[in-house]
């Protein structure tokens, strides 16, 4: 890192705009053909029913974890099915390729000899630089309406936790010790390192203890995974423990957020007897159909599964629950899940403890709160900071002109700069992958965490990136909130995101508890406004702000490498595209292999229902133990109460 590049960045500094901007080129996502016409054949011999043809699952994608926790080689990765293609293989035999090519130049892109020259070359033609004037152009959002935005946001999440009327002063808690939790809760938190309780574990620990329920409130990276994982526990140590039933549902957004609580769970409960379930999408279903049938203590899930689960899974009820958490309830209800949330809800015990965290208190997360809590505490860790003080924010400003170097000047920080455990952000899951082959063929160590990955993949890239085996983990914002990596040094948003909350929650990947971190932002001309926010706020807390500039040399040189690999990317997304076909054919023909072999018996099973709750003559279908032998007929298409 050259100190010529770095110049400090004030509110006060003019920032120009451009008449233009280039038209954003990532690529769009690939269609795919599905070849079934052999399949077609085979369906019209057997005349089978298609409601009872086997779906494999397919492992489509969708973690918050406790600091310093890693996601292991668990069980999870073996519940998960379809691998998909290993896009590995096909840029490894394009690099081979390549190399062929090019055996007589060095990996270096350029030797101390070249940079001189190329330095002498464009000394006078980039001496413009950033300099020049040009009219601003209007956003659509202007920035003193995102301000409003964002003050009536916080003013309205003030205000709805100033009604509190319980009592909750701020004692200093300086150990988990002094919250008289017992030996094995307390062995946990020590074998993981963890002696202090964080501000929202003080406050929320005693209070969910009382069995009350809560509503909360803190920053990302505060801990409060652990503020209700640990008053679980500890209460489940009380537990009865003749007839083994299901007491605990944690509900979490996504598939990665509630695999790393799955693993805080196991961690701190590691000295106990108490058995966790995890229930997401991508992992095997029939798995988790035989664990729920043991009645495990503490079941987290999403809600898509659970209520999967409650409606089809025989001998699994949610009767006995007695305590629901909803972690990051904004972001479940901003996702499409009110229903379920409702539906969940209303079949639980209505004498159960809620305990609810929201990062942001919108309309609908106040008409949850209404529905499901009873006279909940409310619990506001009020950020003084919008980001920590430790955190770093650097800006490198994309002209109109330059536009098409984006690229290449991420290339130059990541193989200049930014060289280890780094979180690139990217808007276009297709533009990541296409980023993740370029990094390959130049021998940059990348994984990507995106919706297009199976669940194994995704679970697999984390793992790697938190073991430091890969260097750069290509991310679209499903990373972007409650992953907590050790260790994790520098985020790089390739363009600024399209909301200030979700930049806020990219950069708060890193500089967690405590530890230092660098953002470094992409700003093109429609992403001013975010600057200009984050500017404002990092001001008005005393953050670091910083504006980056580049060496258009060097710059320019990785432009050139990016167009000479172009054929490369392009051979490489064609075998791709080639194998996911091929794959999706042998997919097809193991499940049509599957229905000639078990025609009988998949006949015999009942469907799966979705779109309501299936009811038998005399007991309802959902959360019964003992089912009668009448109930377990297949259903007559003349019958309007079963669904198909």
């Amino acid at each position: 890192m050259k100190p010529e590049f770095i110049m400090t960045l004030s509110s006060s500094d003019s920032i120009e705009s451009d008449d233009e901007r280039v038209t954003d080129c990532s690529d769009s996502e690939f269609t795919e053909k599905n070849s079934n016409s052999y399949l077609n054949k085979i369906k019209k011999l057997e005349k089978i029913n298609p409601s009872f043809v086997f779906h494999i699952e397919d492992g489509y994608q969708n973690s918050e974890s406790y600091e310093e926790t890693d996601i292991g080689k668990s069980d999870i990765v073996a519940h998960s099915f379809k691998k998909g293609v290993n896009i590995e293989k096909i840029i490894q035999k394009q690099s081979i390729k390549i190399k062929d090519k090019n055996e007589h130049k060095q990996t270096e892109f350029l030797s101390e000899n070249e940079k001189n020259s190329i330095d002498e070359l464009e000394e006078n033609e980039d001496s413009e630089s950033y300099n020049e004037k040009s009219e601003s152009k209007q956003s659509s959002y202007s920035d003193s309406e995102m301000a409003e935005e964002t003050i009536e946001e916080i003013n309205k999440k003030k205000q709805f936790f100033e009604k509190n009327d319980t009592n909750t002063q701020d004692v200093p808690v300086l150990s988990f010790s002094q919250l008289n939790l017992s030996r094995p809760i307390l062995k946990a938190l020590e074998s993981i390192g963890f002696n202090k309780p964080t501000t929202i574990q003080s406050k929320t620990i005693p209070i969910a203890l009382l069995g009350k329920d809560i509503v909360g409130s803190a920053v990302t990276g505060s801990g409060k995974t652990g503020a209700f994982v640990i008053p679980v526990l500890e209460r489940l140590l009380y537990r009865p423990k003749k007839i083994a039933v299901t007491r605990v549902l944690i509900l979490c957004p996504t598939r990665e957020l509630a695999i790393q609580c799955y693993n805080v769970t196991k961690k701190l409960a590691a000295y106990t007897d108490i058995k966790t379930c995890i229930c997401t999408g991508g992992l095997s279903l029939k798995i988790q159909e035989v664990e729920l049938r043991k009645r495990p203590d503490i079941v987290i899930a999403t809600p898509g599964r659970f209520i999967d689960h409650v409606r089809n899974s025989y001998g699994f009820s949610p009767n006995t629950i007695e305590i629901v958490v909803i972690d990051e309830a904004d972001r479940i209800l901003d996702e499409g899940f009110q229903d379920e949330l409702n539906e969940i809800i209303k079949i639980c015990p209505k004498s159960r403890q809620t305990i609810l965290f929201s990062a942001t208190m919108t309309d609908k997360v106040d008409q949850l709160i209404r529905l499901s809590l009873n006279k909940p505490v409310r619990l506001f860790i009020d950020p003084k900071n919008s980001t920590v003080k430790s955190l770093v924010q650097e800006f490198i400003r994309i002209r109109s002109h330059k536009e098409h170097l984006r690229t290449a000047v991420l290339l130059y920080l990541c193989f200049n700069v930014f060289k280890t455990k780094t979180i690139i952000f990217f808007r276009s899951k297709s533009f990541a992958h296409r980023i993740r082959i370029i990094f390959g063929l130049l021998h940059l160590n990348a994984r990507e965490l995106h919706g297009n990955l199976s669940q194994e993949q995704r679970i697999e890239s984390l793992e790697l990136f938190r073991q430091g085996k890969t260097n750069f983990l290509l991310a679209t914002d499903l990373a972007s909130r409650g992953l907590d990596i050790k260790g994790l040094k520098y985020i790089i948003n390739y363009e600024a995101p399209e909301s200030f909350n979700l930049y806020l929650h990219r950069i708060g990947r890193t500089a967690r508890a405590g530890s230092s971190g660098v953002a470094i932002t992409l700003v093109g001309e429609y992403d001013r406004r975010i600057m200009k926010m984050a500017v404002k706020i990092a001001e008005k807390h005393g953050n670091i702000l910083r504006n980056r500039t580049f060496p258009p040399n060097l710059v320019n040189t990785y432009y050139t490498k990016l167009q000479n690999l172009e054929d490369s990317v392009q051979i490489v997304l064609k075998e791709e595209k080639e194998e996911k076909q091929l794959l999706q054919a042998e997919m097809e023909l193991q499940k049509n292999q599957n229905l000639l072999k078990h025609e009988k018996e998949i006949k015999s099973r009942l469907p799966r229902t979705w779109g309501q709750i299936r009811r038998g003559p005399e007991v309802l279908f959902s959360g019964t133990r003992d089912i009668p032998a009448i109930v377990l007929s297949p259903p007559t298409t003349s019958d309007s109460n079963y669904v198909t």
